[in-house]
């Protein structure tokens, strides 16, 4: 049953990707798929300051970075000049994974504060024994016993991290609703004059389609590079506040001969901690990027060659890379909390 599933949903995963090269008759581009379910860009609009200008209009770009369409008129708008604040694919995936993460965890939370020694439900055991995991392998081992005040930080930095990585491995809800309702109403008869209309306008996503879009969270660089910088400054932070100014000259290892020290200092104080985030930041961008790539290319191939031989194998070698995604999604986030931990108590006392 469980593999059922699993397939159920790597075929709904690949049907909006595809839907659209049976409809447009045209050639089978991997790339065009790639862009659409990887690439990020602003799906709605929000600006300060600016000003709308309509298609046919003057002062309208058609090749300005962010074009919108009003869901009424079906005309194509940017803004010129204030301040563009749009919301991205990626941005209402995060939203909807922070709102996750509180109708999970408050509820928990409560369950378990209301008697911390009785035996709750398996949910609420299920999060406590995760806490419990992060807490004393993950946090207090690699800080000597000083992990209290980082707790919070590293089980919201695993936890944001796992369901980014989970929510980008389901398929995209929104986009298979549309794909629904696009297809019940071709069967549909429209009279000339919508249909002419339809022809002149723009064609406006439902707002179910650009809100649940399936993108992975984890897989933006500007994302994993944020939290990475965090722990730069947790490394920094942590080292003057248990160190003091001494911090700069313990950076180097003790015992070290002065002629050493000097060649030393620059890269154990700069270049050591900026190699380490950006460690954090292209092994998350890496691994939660590949696996998409591999399963898009995979079922790609079906459209590529256009048989029904292909399909068979295709669906088997993307259906194992999801099950390999599932483990990446949960190690990827227990990889980036364990070496966050122990970066930062690795600069709270001189070796």
């Amino acid at each position: 049953m469980l593999k059922q599933i699993f397939a159920t949903a790597l075929l709904l995963f690949s049907l909006p990707l595809f839907a659209s090269e049976g409809e447009a008759s045209k050639p089978f581009d991997l790339n065009d798929v790639l862009v659409h379910h990887l690439m990020d860009h602003a799906e709605f609009p929000f600006n300060v300051g600016g000003t709308k200008v309509f298609e046919g209009h003057e002062g309208f770009d058609p090749h300005a970075e962010n074009i919108f369409v009003d869901h009424t008129t079906g005309h194509r708008f940017h803004f010129v000049g204030g301040t563009d604040l749009h919301i991205t694919r990626r941005v209402t995936m995060m939203w909807i994974v922070s709102l996750l993460l509180l109708i999970v965890f408050i509820p928990a939370a409560r369950l378990i504060a209301k008697n911390p020694l009785k035996i709750q439900n398996r949910f609420a055991n299920g999060v406590e024994a995760f806490i419990t995991f992060l807490k004393k392998d993950v946090v207090d081992a690699n800080t000597d016993g000083h992990g209290h005040s980082y707790y919070h930080y590293i089980f919201t930095l695993f936890f944001f991290i796992l369901f980014c990585n989970l929510m980008g491995l389901i398929p995209p809800v929104g986009e298979v609703i549309q794909l629904g309702i696009e297809s019940v109403n071709a069967g549909e008869e429209v009279p000339a004059a919508a249909e002419a209309h339809a022809a002149s306008a723009h064609h406006e996503p439902i707002w179910i389609a650009k809100v649940w879009n399936g993108i992975t969270v984890t897989g933006d660089v500007s994302v994993t590079v944020t939290l990475a910088l965090i722990t730069l400054l947790l490394i920094y932070g942590t080292g003057f506040i248990y160190q003091g100014p001494k911090f700069i000259i313990h950076s180097v290892p003790n015992g070290v001969p002065a002629p050493l020290y000097i060649l030393m200092w620059p890269l154990e104080f700069i270049i050591s901690p900026l190699a380490k985030a950006f460690a954090l930041t292209v092994r998350l961008l890496a691994n939660m990027t590949a696996g998409h790539v591999i399963i898009l290319a995979l079922l790609g191939f079906i459209f590529q060659f256009q048989s029904w031989g292909v399909a068979p194998i295709s669906v088997f070698g993307a259906t194992a890379i999801y099950f390999l995604e599932l483990f990446v999604a949960f190690l990827q986030a227990y990889v980036f909390a364990l070496l966050t931990s122990l970066f930062v108590g690795s600069s709270m006392h001189r070796h």
